[in-house]
């Protein structure tokens, strides 16, 4: 477990940067003079919404950049015509299928620069995956924990791990007495817990990996309407002021696909971020806390102590932990 003194030594304060971008700045901005050449970069959900402009964006810049799919022939149709893109199987929600694509990644003894968790589903109908987990949970956090773990070895002394949280992380802390939601589900509390662990996730990967130059980031990237809100009622949609009565967007504080991969293409390779590490960013900068509705991240969201509780309940759910003592996991 974690002592205080190393959660004291691990802390890295939420205090933005002025990176010189901001909401509308696009992941294609963020890249100029940037150059990827020769590396290589794993982006889950890599072909549509915010992925899909992700890895055109690193393409752009000249990486290469692998693409694990749930479905593989959508996403290669998708990525058809983008240079450097390879499109491999995945099913998140599947433990079994993250074991398979990890050791087909892992025999090709290719390393990653960065990896970017962009995959998720959001706001989905009351879902059981496996022993009875709940989906979005399972999906955008357990999914990617196991997939970094048996990645690990892949993964090269400067690289970086971007987990795409959201804002949503402000609808509900960890709840620790019932992750899967038996006693009554909510589809937006549901998704809240799955977006707060994305970012306990990658405060304590930064904890455990910066020793050996791994870094961690995650990040809020906007509000963009993309195939994201597909478990959202067109109804609830108007309500919420997305879009009119004809599917028109008509929020003008939403982003464009382009502008919100920026803060996750930024967090990937900004040379302002250089050792730094374990933080939230928001609008291509580091975010602040924040205990009101509007930007910024809960505290309970970067606190150390329960990303490391979180980090340990994860290895027991999924069976490994790239940490752990040899033989102690699957």
């Amino acid at each position: 477990m974690t002592t205080p003194q190393q959660t004291a030594a691990h802390r890295t304060p939420q205090q933005p940067l002025g990176s010189g971008f901001g909401a509308r700045s696009t992941a294609r901005e963020v890249l100029d003079g940037i150059d990827l050449t020769g590396r290589l970069a794993v982006v889950t959900g890599g072909y549509s919404g915010l992925g899909l402009e992700t890895t055109r964006a690193l393409s752009g810049a000249g990486a290469t950049v692998v693409v694990p799919a749930r479905r593989p022939d959508a996403a290669r149709e998708a990525v058809g015509g983008v240079e450097r893109v390879e499109v491999d199987a995945l099913d998140l929600a599947d433990l079994d299928s993250v074991r398979a694509f990890a050791e087909r990644f892992l025999a090709s003894g290719r390393r990653i620069d960065i990896m970017i968790n962009s995959a998720a589903v959001m706001a989905c109908p009351e879902t059981r995956v496996g022993p009875g987990r709940e989906a979005q949970f399972a999906t955008n956090h357990l999914g990617h924990f196991a997939l970094v773990n048996r990645l690990w070895p892949a993964l090269a002394p400067t690289a970086r791990v971007i987990s795409v949280s959201s804002r949503g992380h402000h609808a509900s802390p960890i709840r620790w007495d019932d992750l899967d939601f038996t006693r009554g589900y909510d589809k937006w509390q549901a998704y809240g817990q799955a977006k707060t662990a994305n970012v306990l996730f990658a405060v304590h990967l930064d904890a455990l990996g910066r020793s050996a130059g791994v870094r961690s980031f995650a990040l809020h990237p906007g509000g963009i309407l993309t195939p994201l809100q597909r478990h959202v009622p067109k109804a609830e949609q108007i309500r919420n002021g997305w879009i009119d009565a004809d599917g028109n967007q008509v929020a003008d504080w939403l982003k464009t696909p382009e502008q919100g991969a920026a803060t996750q293409v930024w967090a990937a390779t900004s040379p302002r971020l250089a050792g730094l590490g374990g933080v939230y960013c928001e609008d291509c900068d580091i975010a602040v806390r924040t205990t009101d509705e509007g930007g910024g991240v809960r505290d309970y969201a970067v606190d150390p102590e329960q990303a490391a509780r979180l980090w340990h309940l994860s290895a027991e759910l999924t069976g490994v932990d790239a940490f752990a003592t040899p033989g102690s996991t699957k």
